[in-house]
């Protein structure tokens, strides 16, 4: 089995997905490595946002790679190589949800609530990284309980910055049907996130133990 360099790395760096497909097609299959570790983070996204399970997700990229890797030549440059690449994982997550009985349509009914949110600026204090890491937690057990079809839309558009175009290629479907789950989706994470926010905010603004030490430090400090 060939193995990928540092230098090989270094130097593939400056290559598309597209010259580096090229490339493992002409027999160099150890560069194939170098568009996995280039799409991991994508491709788990996508897989988790659908089978809602890390495993599986883990799963699902390993065959999913595995079945591009064997379908390499037919790949035929219409869209571009991370497209093609994240469709056969959407394709296998969903395949596997849908043998398991885990996987519904979205509701066609819009979910009404506010329009705007707005961003909280972060320090890098301890109670406030601790703050961000619940946040985010928070943050992604709302988008696992997001309606199939509106949770890998606002993974792949919001999570992942893929283009509207980008994502309707991936997912087989209109431009306008990715746009309306997209604007679902973050209406019903308004609303399920600011009715956590009420929940918590007994809890907002606490002055916990580092802080506290750091304050009567201080304060011994001036007076003894």
């Amino acid at each position: 089995m060939q193995v990928v360099s540092a230098a090989m790395l270094a130097a593939s760096g400056c290559l598309s997905d597209e010259q580096i497909v090229e490339k493992v097609l002409t027999g160099q299959t150890a560069l194939f490595e170098v568009v996995m570790r280039r799409h991991n983070e994508r491709l788990y996204r996508a897989a988790r946002a659908i089978v809602r399970d890390e495993s599986e997700a883990e799963d699902v990229m390993q065959q999913a790679y595995v079945n591009a890797y064997s379908h390499l030549r037919q790949f035929d440059g219409r869209s571009r190589f991370s497209t093609w690449l994240t469709r056969i994982a959407i394709h296998e997550a969903l395949s596997r949800a849908r043998r398991r009985g885990r996987y519904t349509n979205m509701d066609t009914e819009p979910i009404s609530g506010p329009t705007a949110v707005t961003s909280i600026a972060s320090t890098p204090d301890p109670e406030r990284l601790a703050f961000s890491r619940e946040l985010g937690a928070l943050i992604e057990a709302a988008i696992d309980r997001l309606p199939d079809g509106a949770r890998e839309v606002f993974i792949l558009r919001k999570v992942e910055g893929m283009s509207t175009e980008e994502v309707a290629a991936t997912l087989d479907v209109s431009e306008a049907v990715v746009k309306t789950r997209l604007s679902r989706a973050r209406a019903a994470l308004r609303c399920e996130l600011s009715a956590q926010a009420e929940a918590a905010a007994s809890n907002a603004f606490r002055f916990l133990s580092p802080r506290c030490d750091r304050v009567v430090a201080a304060v011994l400090a001036c007076i003894w």
